[in-house]
């Protein structure tokens, strides 16, 4: 209770509020920007074309500073590779559930990958649990299965691409946590992108789902590239500077509802009870997990 009591101290402004509220909508749009495009063109390609958008505006503006540098992709090829395809695949994954399941109900599952982070510390970098931290593991995976066990109904298939996404998201995370922490943020930034936009292209053209976009699919993907990745993940770590981790995480798992509230305004779908149930359990394990770590 102390460290949310802190959220109310006056050492944090007004300002990291406003920017805090800012993370919390467009965090919530990722699976609702999935959505808006899935009429208009194959999730392989437009999950390609989202990133290309984003490498595009974040190399320029890496370029316009002076701070563009070739050396990291050479010296860090597969590094980058790694995770460029590990992004990739997640991002795939992440857009092709669309056509399953409901974007509230995806981005509550989501959340997982902070379980996912949890036992991958375990795993591979040898960290230990601590009591609280099994407990909330275990809630989060309860309420995953909730959500995801729906015998002969499409949402469970919805609901394993979002499980599997979430996997290879939490890896990567791991990789770069491990092999990606010294390098300077921009140079990390623009070449991670750079790298998932390759594999999203090879993904895309191999599969044949590679066309042109319409000039109203293009206002989509600019949006969605502009949004999804470059802003929400320039507030995403501008605001991790301003709050404490554990704090940072909890007031996250917030994003959901966002995604609830606004799909439901544009597409009339809401979470069933079962998704709803194992939705509040999902959150409520990651802020128990959270909450130990603090």
């Amino acid at each position: 209770m102390q460290q949310i009591a802190r959220l109310a101290a006056p050492s944090w402004s007004a300002q990291a509020y406003a920017l805090f509220t800012a993370l919390l909508l467009v965090d919530s749009f990722h699976y609702i920007f999935a959505r808006l495009l899935l009429p208009h063109i194959h999730p392989t390609a437009s999950a390609f074309f989202v990133l290309a958008v984003a490498t595009v505006e974040v190399a320029a503006f890496a370029g316009v500073r002076g701070q563009l540098h070739w050396r990291p992709a050479r010296s860090h090829f597969w590094f980058f590779a790694s995770i460029g395809f590990l992004i990739a695949a997640a991002t795939v994954l992440s857009y092709s559930a669309i056509a399953y399941i409901d974007p509230g109900t995806a981005s509550m599952l989501g959340k997982t990958g902070i379980i996912f982070s949890l036992l991958l510390s375990v795993l591979w970098l040898r960290e230990r649990l601590s009591r609280m931290q099994v407990i909330g593991a275990v809630l989060a995976v309860a309420g995953a299965t909730v959500i995801s066990y729906h015998p002969g109904a499409v949402v469970q298939w919805g609901a394993l691409l979002i499980l599997a996404s979430t996997l290879l998201y939490a890896l990567h995370t791991a990789v770069v946590k491990r092999w990606g922490g010294d390098m300077p943020f921009l140079d990390f930034f623009v070449f991670r992108l750079l790298f998932t936009s390759i594999f999203l292209f090879f993904f895309a053209a191999g599969s044949g789902h590679l066309v042109w976009p319409d000039a109203p699919t293009w206002l989509l993907l600019l949006l969605a590239g502009s949004v999804d990745v470059v802003i929400s993940r320039a507030l995403y770590y501008q605001t991790l500077r301003m709050f404490p981790m554990s704090i940072h995480t909890i007031i996250l798992t917030l994003s959901p509802v966002v995604a609830i509230g606004v799909s439901l305004m544009l597409f009339g779908t809401f979470p069933g009870t079962q998704e709803l149930i194992g939705g509040v359990m999902v959150l409520a394990g990651v802020v128990v997990v959270n909450r130990a770590r603090a």
